[in-house]
């Protein structure tokens, strides 16, 4: 049995993230960006690096470069550059990318992302990671592997589109830090409108470099793991990866620099090819490209430049809508609602308009609503994987029965009851099914008397016991009221009834 060293290993994670730049057009050609179009069906000769073709930088890509620096607080470099980076790909017509190595668009940013921690995993923990550079580049191809036949096509639809590579320190340690720096950085994104963010259609493409060492010591070999195309898969594939180079430098094994794959059927990790044999990427400044200038404000334009073509930070920067951090930190204040309701409200897609749509047709307080949208309407909607969208029971339909509610006509079990049922059956509004059911609260007095009396007569030892100081014991009889009334009865006209009749 191997004892663990009091000096644990802990996991580095560092994260290099691709985002499509969500613009009409490619990076340097007037091809159109759209997915599953027909395969080669948005190919400029440029695209397909026939000769004698040239780039011409688009200028929504740069402008969407430097928002998402502002908003992530980057350095914006009032002067970059393009460079070019070699490597044979059959899905790479020209032999080489053009990218930033030199002299990206903008550098040393700072994102800030919360995890929920403490006890009850009910605190929100805020964290930061340091973006070390955005810059931009062209996506390649892509190449469609056909083992029937042994052949391989290629769909050059994707070449030449524009990317950011977002360059992420190795200031998280575990999966769940990792995963939660990517979807602030997803929401950011699609708030600005740069990147929709969408992983699945691979607009969003994450790598993570993991390492382990112990606190104080020089940082791990690091692997690269790469294909992870969804934020729960980004977790468990650090995780993973945590545990496994943990396990083989405390069996006294070395961990291997190389570049794993994750496999989402198995949940591991698995070798691709090693990073031994270095690339020569032979970077060399692209000559067809000169150096890309933003402006400060108007005032610094050079004479004779038209506003309208050059890209000015200071009219970017008065552009930027509100950014996930503000719109939380807004509703806290709009609504009175903590912190980490309105964490889950901004991170769950859809559930903060939902909760504004309820709160504009009802009375009830902000936190009564909160507890219904995050426990009961969230709870059913990932029990059945679900989008806030899909919700059978639409806002309206929730506000009419919180409604009821609250004028007294039914108890808060029963309104649990009914909520349950209008999601079986939606369609059918609250106050149908509680007229169909006979949900309604019994507030006759006389029966309530009735009821209550015939309680007390059978409970004789539990009255003793409240007449002789013990007030708890009262609880088991309301219980044992509601019980009798199938939950229906007014609990504080049950309360009153059964004090009178017990003192």
């Amino acid at each position: 049995m191997y004892h663990r060293d009091p000096q644990q290993l802990v996991g580095v994670v560092g994260l290099e993230i691709h985002a499509q730049i969500s613009s009409n057009t490619k990076l340097f050609s007037g091809s159109s960006v759209q997915f599953l179009a027909p395969p080669n069906s948005l190919v400029s000769f440029f695209d397909a690096s026939l000769p004698g073709t040239l780039p011409v930088l688009n200028r929504r890509c740069v402008e969407a470069a430097v928002m998402t620096g502002l908003a992530l607080n980057c350095t914006i470099n009032r002067r970059s550059l393009f460079d070019r980076k070699h490597y044979f790909y059959a899905d790479l017509p020209a032999g080489y990318q053009i990218t930033q190595q030199r002299r990206p668009v903008a550098v040393d940013g700072m994102l800030t992302y919360s995890v929920l921690g403490g006890k009850k995993r009910n605190q929100v923990i805020r964290k930061n990671v340091h973006i070390k550079q955005i810059q931009l580049e062209q996506d390649s191809g892509k190449s469609l592997h056909d083992d029937v036949h042994s052949q391989t096509l290629i769909d050059l639809n994707r070449a030449g589109v524009g990317l950011m590579e977002l360059v992420m320190e190795p200031d998280m340690s575990c999966g769940e830090e990792a995963a939660a720096a990517v979807r602030e950085l997803q929401l950011i994104l699609q708030a600005l409108g740069t990147c929709q963010g969408n992983m699945s259609e691979g607009q969003l493409r994450v790598d993570a470099n993991v390492s382990v060492h112990k606190p104080g010591e020089p940082l791990g070999i690091r692997t690269e793991v790469k294909n992870i195309n969804s934020i729960r898969y980004l977790a468990r594939a650090i995780d993973f990866e945590i545990q496994r180079q943990t396990d083989v430098v405390q069996r006294g094994g070395t961990v291997q620099n190389e570049t794993r794959a994750y496999d989402s059927k198995s949940g591991e990790t698995v070798a691709m090819r090693d990073k031994e044999g270095l690339q020569d990427y032979r970077f060399m400044p692209e000559p067809n490209l000169p150096p890309l200038i933003v402006f400060e404000d108007n005032a610094s334009l050079p004479a004779g430049i038209d506003a309208c073509q050059a890209v000015v930070v200071q009219t970017i920067k008065e552009g930027l809508p509100e950014l996930p951090s503000i719109k939380r930190d807004r509703l806290v204040q709009l609504y009175g609602i903590l912190p980490e309701h309105s964490f889950t409200l901004v991170n769950e897609d859809g559930l903060m308009e939902y909760f504004e749509e309820v709160m504009k047709s009802t009375k009830r307080e902000p936190r009564k609503v909160i507890g219904w949208v995050t426990n009961e309407l969230l709870g059913l909607l990932k029990q059945q994987e679900l989008s806030v969208s899909q919700s059978p029971v639409v806002p309206a339909a929730l506000a009419e029965l919180l409604e009821l509610q609250e004028a007294g006509h039914i108890s808060s079990s029963v309104s649990k009851q009914v909520f349950q049922e209008m999601w079986r059956s939606p369609g059918r509004t609250a106050a149908q099914i509680i007229r169909e059911q006979d949900l309604g609260l019994v507030s006759d007095a006389a029966e309530l008397h009735r009821i209550c009396q015939k309680v007390v007569d059978s409970h004789p030892e539990e009255v003793c016991a409240i007449r002789s100081g013990n007030k708890k014991v009262l609880n088991k009889l309301m219980g044992l009221v509601q019980k009798e009334t199938k939950g229906r009865a007014d609990p504080v006209l049950v309360r009153e009834i059964l004090e009178e009749k017990t003192s």
